[in-house]
């Protein structure tokens, strides 16, 4: 990694990326020993994003949290839509490449939300237009976010049976439970990449990539869909490698090669 140009910048966004993976707020000492910074600067710099609202502080707890501002930082992002922006034009290049229909989803919560959806010449409309929210669990792009969690915030998204519920449906979960999740995602990150096969379509199948951020985090996935039962579909493992080329470049724009 590059040497920093500007010591207290390079501290600063630490600090935010620190707090910002954090389960709740944190005392000044944490940060300081997580990074490696002297307290000192940590308090200096802390005092400096407290007045510009970045972080908050609570006296009473004595620890440090996301401010406002962060959160405006977040929705900035939303609104911009950079992982379509970024992403678009990397589906549209596997849909000619391929021939099959391809998608962009983030996970949010237990669910996917697709922000870009390609569909191929002569391919059958998808399910996963823009906007559309599917459980994470049942999805080729859901699957490959899955499987880049953590254990513990994959137990705190599917606790339990209850968590596979659809549409407020608790039988449309079938079979599902915690345990087979965790056997799937398993050979996920055997194999790098996720599939599905007639769970979200009869007759279509998904092999999904997750795209991760510069914290090994996923920030989003890529996915392509096509007819299981077609003489022309390349084999699922070719298909993937594509997919995972794609994956690793959106990861690239958007800062997983940071510092490189």
């Amino acid at each position: 990694m590059a040497k920093a140009k500007v010591p207290a910048a390079d501290q600063t966004l630490a600090m935010l990326s620190h707090l910002a993976h954090q389960r709740g707020p944190v005392p000044a000492a944490t940060i300081a020993a997580a990074l490696e910074l002297p307290r000192s600067t940590v308090y200096h710099l802390l005092a400096v994003m407290q007045e510009r609202g970045f972080v908050v502080h609570l006296p009473e707890e004595r620890r440090y949290g996301l401010g406002v501002a962060a959160f405006e930082l977040s929705s900035g992002f939303s609104r911009q839509q950079p992982l379509a922006r970024l992403g678009g034009p990397l589906v549209a290049g596997l849909v000619d490449r391929l021939g099959e229909s391809g998608h962009l989803a983030v996970l949010h919560g237990r669910d996917v939300l697709y922000l870009v959806e390609e569909r191929a010449p002569r391919r059958p409309s998808l399910v996963t237009d823009v906007g559309v929210r599917l459980p994470a669990y049942l999805t080729a792009t859901g699957r490959a976010m899955l499987a880049a969690l953590p254990p513990a915030q994959l137990r705190a998204l599917y606790p339990d049976r209850a968590a596979f519920a659809w549409r407020g449906d608790p039988d449309a979960a079938g079979e599902w439970r915690a345990s087979r999740l965790k056997q799937l995602l398993h050979e996920v990150r055997e194999t790098g990449w996720a599939a599905e096969a007639g769970e979200v379509t009869p007759g279509l199948a998904s092999v999904g990539v997750a795209v991760l951020d510069h914290v090994g985090w996923p920030a989003a996935a890529i996915a392509v869909t096509y007819p299981d039962d077609s003489p022309r579909t390349l084999p699922a493992a070719e298909i993937a490698g594509a997919v995972r080329a794609a994956a690793d470049e959106l990861g690239r724009r958007i800062g997983a090669a940071r510092g490189c």
